[in-house]
């Protein structure tokens, strides 16, 4: 089996992969894994200069791949081992070049990706000269720009890859995807500037919600012949057909793993003899061959991943717990983005749909990803399973709400909808808003007065939203 590795963001060095890649190969022939040290490759590629984006990575990708010693006659059938923006990176090569129509080609067989960014990292908002001080992602080097701006949470290019990888069936086409993060802390890398390197759900820099390939994604239209019940001048917020999931990607949580680090972290911590979980649990990813096999491992990691999230930890007697992300991106039916300070956004629940209905100590964190506009929530999905009714909603107020042009309310309540269509635990639901925007008759006039100058809206919307 020939393997390649791909580092993480902002690396310099290959021996950020540590002895696991000797690992490997020591212990490979006991998993009747064909793998000989001379076929893994240590993949180098530049992150830390500004104008350096994914897409570069990915097409420079191709082309060291390309030019492999085994790969002379075309690239050959591959297996890869990643490291947190690793995982992203080689998703964004087999978009490029292969995307979900296209796998019948794509040459590689597995992808084990370690704590990866599939949807991000809370650290990332915190911009260049902070974030590339903390040694538990970055080891002391500035960040490139172009790539924090994929990292940051609720990205453009975040949505655009993950919303394409909706359509991939990659079990289907012989490529085996895996996922493997830790839910532990190294607090030996807390620098007590920001929370985000101990938050629960994460291994310090990647949540579990930003790395299981599991998510889902939903569309909803406002409806203004549907007015929200006991609520004047709002209207629901109604599915239009678009309602998609990932399809199942194995994913394994490890309670006594780090993002890095050589004490607990889920690459470098693996010692030269390959006796630790993580190098046996990739070696049986890599044993996989067919749809069964697949499926049997996918089996086994959930039963795992339930097992270590049900742990109690010793610091605060609480479970590890299970979390979720929400990201949301608001629009209008005009294709105008809605950004940041033009809209607030209220979580709801219960029969009455309110925000007092939520269960305590269930919010997280909120971030607003000033670029694209997009809003993403950090909720404890173990305490939101809880959730009064079994119902939750959100209500979306965006600005103006008045004037020549304007807004109405719009109010999602999830009557008849599984929580689980909104709450994923463990995983991420993108929702794509779309909001009615209303246009005063005034805007345009034929039998107005002949000085409109001070003229003010009629307050009658334009054609058939009367």
């Amino acid at each position: 089996m020939q393997l390649i590795f791909v580092h993480g963001w902002s690396v310099t060095d290959i021996d950020t992969y540590g002895d696991l890649p000797q690992a490997l190969a020591n212990r490979s022939d006991e998993y009747d894994i064909a793998l000989d040290i001379q076929h893994i490759y240590l993949g180098r590629y530049i992150s830390f200069h500004d104008e350096v984006t994914l897409d570069d990575i990915s097409r420079a990708m191709n082309k060291a791949l390309e030019e492999l010693p085994s790969n002379s006659n075309g690239i050959q059938p591959f297996s890869c081992i990643t490291h947190s923006t690793g995982g992203p990176v080689v998703r964004h090569w087999i978009d490029r070049y292969f995307g979900a129509g296209g796998l019948d080609m794509c040459p590689l067989s597995h992808l084990v990706m370690l704590a990866p960014a599939n949807h991000g990292s809370a650290l990332a908002k915190l911009g260049k000269a902070r974030v590339g001080r903390i040694k538990a992602w970055f080891n002391g080097v500035e960040p490139g720009q172009r790539v924090l701006d994929w990292l940051s949470l609720g990205s453009d290019g975040q949505w655009g890859l993950n919303k394409n990888y909706l359509d991939y069936d990659c079990t289907a086409h012989g490529l085996y995807p895996f996922v493997l993060t830790g839910q532990g802390i190294d607090r030996t890398f807390y620098d007590f500037l920001n929370s985000y390197l101990v938050e629960d759900g994460s291994d310090g820099v990647v949540r579990v919600a930003g790395a299981s390939l599991n998510y889902q994604y939903v569309s909803l239209k406002q409806n203004i012949s549907a007015p929200t019940p006991n609520r004047a001048a709002s209207f629901l917020l109604e599915s239009n057909g678009d309602l998609r999931g990932s399809r199942p990607v194995a994913l394994g949580v490890y309670s006594g793993y780090s993002h890095s680090g050589d004490d607990m972290g889920i690459m470098r911590s693996a010692p030269a003899d390959g006796h630790n979980q993580i190098v046996v649990d990739i070696l049986n990813c890599l044993k996989v061959s067919d749809q069964a096999s697949y499926d049997s491992r996918f089996n086994e990691l959930k039963q795992f991943t339930e097992q270590q999230q049900q742990m109690v930890r010793q610091e605060d007697n609480k479970t590890i717990g299970r979390y979720c992300m929400l990201v949301f991106n608001v629009c209008d039916d005009q294709g105008e983005q809605i950004k940041e300070n033009d809209f607030d956004l209220f979580l709801l629940a219960g029969n009455a749909y309110k925000p007092e209905r939520l269960p305590r100590d269930f919010f997280v964190d909120r971030q607003m990803n000033s670029k694209s506009g997009r809003l993403v929530y950090y909720l404890d999905a173990d305490k939101m399973k809880d959730v009064e009714d079994g119902k939750i909603g959100f209500r979306v107020v965006a600005r103006p709400e008045k004037g020549f042009s304007y807004y109405h309310e719009a109010e999602f309540q999830s009557d008849g909808t599984s929580l689980e269509k909104v709450i994923q635990p463990n995983g991420t639901t993108y929702i794509d808003i779309v909001l009615h925007r209303f246009v005063d008759e005034n805007v345009f006039r034929f039998d107005g007065p002949d000085n409109f100058k001070k003229l003010k809206p009629s307050g009658n919307p334009v054609g058939d939203e009367a």
